[in-house]
């Protein structure tokens, strides 16, 4: 539960986003395996396809794509970077979340259409609140851009997610809940894929959570053994039980972990080190990916590893600090030990 600094992807907890505008594009689509709200404010449920041929993709990875010297409203990635992430991404998973519908976002998935990269991608719309005319105008030109993005690639882009952290109680971003489903709305209506939000599991398994719920096709749920002062030993555990109480909440409801890591450095110092208590490490950021992926894989739970490079520009300016170490490779694309080799 750190506190991001401006327009920031979500780490471990939270995330730091990419913000900007786009040029305009066209066309739209979607697809899939169970999700099964019925018709609700929203309409029924559109399903999310995890599938490509026979083989099930739901064992995915967030990415954000800044490296040092880079980030949100700066430098962004070149074509050549993009292309090198996406070559280290594609052999290891099928499934891509990103959190932003900007510039390099666009970028991405031409990459992926045009060099038969094979990904599908869970689009981000970036939603602050709405305190000023034009914190609303911005918002409002994110979702423009991620429904252009839907549209012009119905081939790649197999969901969009409205909105990050914007309800949980200790966000930093919250979003009014009337605002939020406006969006969520304008989006559903003006595209083919399935739509959600993504948020923490204490959210989701609340009563308060029904309203938005009704609104979505699916539920993108955050779910930090390691922030929630668990130990390695317990942490998969925990993640299954807190899937669990959200699918009490929610009965037959697909339900997609969008969050959930182990990082490999902390601060000894601030929020971080009075609320993490398991050690962190590549060793144990591996052994905590194997024994997910025995779960997940085994009882088709969909999920997006938080993530896949680590981003130094994020958080303070300690080396340490937490938010710059959740990747599976290092800033500089070179592989921590659960990358050893590629995952199925």
């Amino acid at each position: 539960m750190t506190t991001p600094a401006p327009q920031q992807f979500p780490t471990g907890h939270r995330v730091l986003l990419l913000c900007a505008t786009l040029t305009s594009l066209a066309v739209g689509c979607a697809t899939a395996p169970r999700a099964t709200r019925t018709a609700g404010p929203a309409g029924p449920a559109r399903t999310l396809s995890l599938t490509r041929g026979d083989a099930w993709i739901g064992n995915g990875v967030c990415y954000g794509p800044h490296r040092d010297g880079q980030r949100p409203d700066g430098p962004s990635p070149t074509a050549a970077e993009l292309r090198q992430d996406l070559a280290l991404i594609a052999p290891r998973w099928r499934l891509l979340r990103m959190y932003s519908a900007d510039a390099t976002a666009a970028a991405v998935l031409e990459l992926i259409r045009s060099e038969g990269a094979g990904l599908k991608v869970i689009l981000g719309a970036w939603i602050d609140p709405e305190t000023t005319p034009a914190a609303a105008a911005k918002n409002r030109g994110e979702v423009a851009a991620a429904i252009r993005l839907a549209r012009a690639f119905p081939d790649v882009v197999v969901a969009i997610n409205v909105g990050n952290e914007t309800q949980a109680s200790w966000s930093d971003h919250k979003v009014d809940e009337a605002v939020l489903i406006g969006h969520l709305r304008a989006v559903r209506a003006a595209t083919a894929v399935p739509v959600t939000t993504a948020d923490d599991f204490s959210f989701w398994s609340s009563e308060r959570s029904r309203a938005i719920a009704a609104e979505v096709d699916f539920l993108l749920v955050h779910a930090y053994a390691m922030w929630n002062g668990v130990q390695l030993d317990g942490a998969v555990a925990f993640t299954r039980e807190k899937y669990d109480e959200v699918a009490r909440q929610h009965p037959g409801r697909l339900l997609v972990l969008g969050e959930l890591g182990w990082a490999t450095r902390r601060h000894s110092e601030g929020e971080q080190a009075r609320l993490i208590k398991g050690t962190p490490g590549e060793a144990e950021q591996r052994r905590f990916r194997d024994e997910l992926l025995a779960w997940t894989t085994a009882a088709r739970v969909p999920n997006l590893f938080f993530e896949a490079f680590d981003e130094n520009w994020k958080g303070g300016p300690h080396p340490d600090e937490v938010e710059k170490h959740w990747g599976l490779f290092r800033a500089d694309r070179t592989p921590k030990q659960a990358m050893a080799a590629p995952s199925p």
